[in-house]
C-alpha cells in the first residue's frame, strides 16, 4: 500500500513536471515597419550594428526591415565545437516570413525575390574585421526573374557576381584575388577600365568564369537553395569572431569579456541599380580635424563594400548636391542633425540611395584621433549636447600621447613625390614595407617601416598596426585603412593615384623613379604628400581646445 501511494505520487509528481513549460530562450530579434523588438541598450546581446539598426527603426528613420541573432547564440555556436544550437534556423526561418510580409517579396522567389544582406556587429566596433556577405537569395533562375522584373539585367548579374565572390571567399575561403583575376581579365578583353563599364553581357561571362572558380576550389557547384546561403552566411559570420584578424585587433586593442558577435539578417537595398542609385559612408562631423561638418564619401552606382574595401576611390559628399542629387544631400544633412541629437556623439554611419531613395543601414560612435577627440569634447559641450564631466570622458587618456607626437619641419624643403588624401594626421619616416607580415617582420627586427598597399584589407590589421604609417593608391577617407589608422592615431595617406605598386617584385613606381624595400619615404599625414627620403621633424603646437 506505502510502495503504491509512493508509486501514485512519483507519477503525480512527473506528470505536474511535464505541464511546466520550458522556457524558450529567444535568439532572434525582428526590426521593421517603424517598430523593433530591439533597442540601443541591448548592445551586449544585440550586438552595437543590431541595436543601432533597432533603434533606428524605433526612431522612423529609413532602415531595411530585418533581424538580429545574438552575440550569445555566437558563444553558444563556439561552445558546440562551431555547430549551430538547435531550433536556431527555425527561428531564423520564422523571422524570415515575417522579413517577405513587411517588404511584400518571398525569399528565392524568381517572380518577387528577397535578397538580403548577412552581416555581423560586436558590441564594440570592430571595422572590417568580421565577415559581411550581400545579396544572398539569388541564384540562376531569380537573378533571371530580378533582371525581369527590374528590367535591368546589368544590375541583376552585377549582384549575383558580388554574391558568387563574397560567398566563396567569405564562406568557402576561396581567396578573393581568383575571382579578381576574372574580372581583370574580362575588362582587358573588353578594353575597359572599371566594373561599371561592364554592361549585362559582360557581367554574364564574369558570373560564369566565378562559377567556374568556385567548382575548381571548393570541388562543388555554387549552391542554388538560398536557405543553404543563408546558413552559410550566418556560420561564416559567426566563426570569423574566432578568426585570425578579429583575435589579432581585440588583442591590441585589449577588448575582453565579449560574448561573440551578432549577425544582421537585413532587406538588401541596392546602390548598383543605375546612375540614380549610390552607397556611401559618412561621419556627422571632421574625424581627423574636429570641425563640425558633414564628412564623408560615395560611390555612384555601387554596393557599399565598394567604398570601405577602397577598390575604387570615391566622391566627396559636400559634392553630392552638385554631380548627383540635391534631395539625397539635403536628407544627409537632416540625418545628421537628427543623429548627433539622439546620441550625443560623432556618429559614423553607412547608407545606400536606390533609384532616389535613402536608406540607413548602420550607425556607430565614430573612431577619431585624439587631435578630433578633444576639439569635439569641447565643441559639444559648447553647443549643450553633453556636461563637462562627459566631455572630459570623452577623451581617452591613453590617446593623449598623439597629440605630442613630432611634425615635420615647416621650414624643411620638400621632395614631394605623390599626393593622395590625408586619411590620418601626423608625420611618419620609414623604408618601404609591401605586405603585413614584411611590416610586422621587419618592425620586431628594429626596423622603422610604411605600409605601402594598393588597399588595405582587414587580415592586414597586425602590420598596419606594426607599421608607423600607412600609405594606399586606391580608396578614399572612409576605406579601411583610413578608418583604423584614425582608430589608432597612426599617420594614414590614401588614394595616392600616381603610385604604380608591384607588390610581386616590392618595389612602387611614380614619375618614372622606383622604390624598393631599403628606400625612406616620408608621409603627411595631414596634407596627403608623400614625399621622397628622411624629413626633420619638430615638436608639436597644441590647439586652443586642449
Amino acid at each position: 500500500m506505502l510502495r503504491q501511494a509512493k508509486t501514485l505520487k512519483t507519477s503525480a509528481a512527473k506528470s505536474r513536471t511535464r505541464v511546466v513549460p520550458t522556457r524558450t530562450v529567444k535568439r532572434v530579434y525582428f526590426f521593421g515597419a517603424g517598430k523593433a523588438e530591439g533597442n540601443a541598450a541591448m548592445k551586449d546581446l544585440l550586438g552595437g550594428k543590431g541595436a543601432n539598426l533597432a533603434e533606428m527603426t524605433n526612431m522612423g528613420l529609413p532602415v531595411p526591415p530585418g533581424f538580429t541573432i545574438t552575440t550569445a547564440t555566437c558563444k553558444e555556436y563556439n561552445d558546440l565545437g562551431q555547430k549551430l544550437p538547435r531550433g536556431l534556423m527555425e527561428e531564423v526561418t520564422a523571422n524570415l516570413r515575417k522579413l517577405e510580409k513587411v517588404t511584400g517579396k518571398k525569399f528565392g522567389d524568381p517572380d518577387n525575390p528577397l535578397l538580403v544582406a548577412v552581416r555581423s556587429g560586436a558590441a564594440i566596433s570592430m571595422p572590417g574585421m568580421m565577415d559581411t556577405v550581400l545579396n544572398i537569395g539569388l541564384n540562376d533562375q531569380v537573378v533571371e526573374g530580378l533582371a525581369r522584373l527590374t528590367n535591368n539585367p546589368r544590375f541583376a548579374y552585377d549582384s549575383y557576381r558580388r554574391l558568387i565572390n563574397m560567398y566563396g571567399d567569405t564562406v568557402m575561403g576561396v581567396a578573393h584575388e581568383h575571382f579578381e583575376r576574372e574580372l581583370a581579365a574580362v575588362k582587358k578583353a573588353r578594353g575597359v577600365e572599371l566594373d561599371t563599364q561592364l554592361n549585362a553581357e559582360d557581367l554574364k561571362e564574369v558570373v560564369q568564369r566565378y562559377k567556374r572558380v568556385y567548382r575548381e576550389h571548393v570541388g562543388e557547384d555554387f549552391p542554388q537553395d538560398p536557405m543553404k546561403q543563408l546558413q552559410g552566411a550566418i556560420e561564416a559570420v559567426f566563426r570569423s569572431w574566432m578568426g585570425e584578424r578579429a583575435i589579432q585587433y581585440r588583442k591590441i586593442h585589449d577588448v575582453r569579456g565579449l560574448l561573440g558577435t551578432a549577425v544582421n539578417v537585413q532587406a538588401m537595398v541596392f546602390g548598383n541599380m543605375g546612375d540614380d542609385s549610390a552607397t556611401g559612408v559618412a561621419f556627422t562631423r571632421n574625424p581627423s580635424t574636429g570641425e563640425n561638418k558633414f564628412f564623408g564619401e560615395f560611390l555612384i552606382n555601387a554596393q557599399g563594400e565598394d567604398v570601405v574595401a577602397g577598390i575604387r576611390t570615391p566622391i566627396d559628399c559636400n559634392r553630392m548636391a552638385q554631380e548627383f542629387s540635391k534631395q539625397s544631400w539635403k536628407q544627409l544633412l537632416k540625418i545628421k542633425e537628427i543623429l548627433e541629437k539622439r546620441y550625443r556623439d560623432v556618429q559614423d554611419f553607412e547608407f545606400t540611395i536606390e533609384r532616389g531613395k535613402l536608406y540607413m543601414l548602420q550607425t556607430r560612435t565614430g573612431k577619431r584621433n585624439a587631435v578630433a577627440a578633444v576639439k569635439i569634447a569641447v565643441d559639444m559641450y559648447r553647443e549643450g549636447l553633453i556636461d563637462q564631466k562627459t566631455a572630459v570622458l570623452r577623451v581617452d587618456p591613453a590617446s593623449l600621447d598623439q597629440l605630442l607626437h613630432p611634425m615635420f619641419d615647416p621650414t624643411a624643403q620638400r621632395n614631394v613625390i605623390a599626393k593622395g588624401l590625408p586619411a590620418s594626421p601626423g608625420a611618419a619616416v620609414g623604408k618601404c614595407a609591401f605586405s603585413a607580415e614584411e611590416a610586422h617582420e621587419r618592425t620586431q627586427n628594429g626596423e622603422k617601416v610604411i605600409l605601402i598597399r594598393k588597399e588595405t584589407s582587414p587580415e592586414d590589421v597586425q602590420g598596419m598596426h606594426s607599421a608607423v604609417g600607412i600609405l594606399t593608391s586606391t580608396g578614399g577617407m572612409t576605406s579601411h585603412a583610413a578608418v583604423v589608422a584614425r582608430g589608432w592615431g597612426k599617420p594614414c595617406v590614401v588614394g595616392a593615384g600616381a603610385l604604380q605598386i608591384d607588390e610581386k617584385s616590392r618595389t612602387f613606381t611614380v614619375n618614372g623613379k622606383t622604390y624598393g624595400p631599403q628606400d625612406w619615404i616620408s608621409i603627411d599625414g595631414s596634407t596627403g604628400e608623400v614625399i621622397q627620403g628622411q624629413m626633420p621633424t619638430v615638436e608639436p603646437q597644441m590647439s586652443g581646445p586642449f
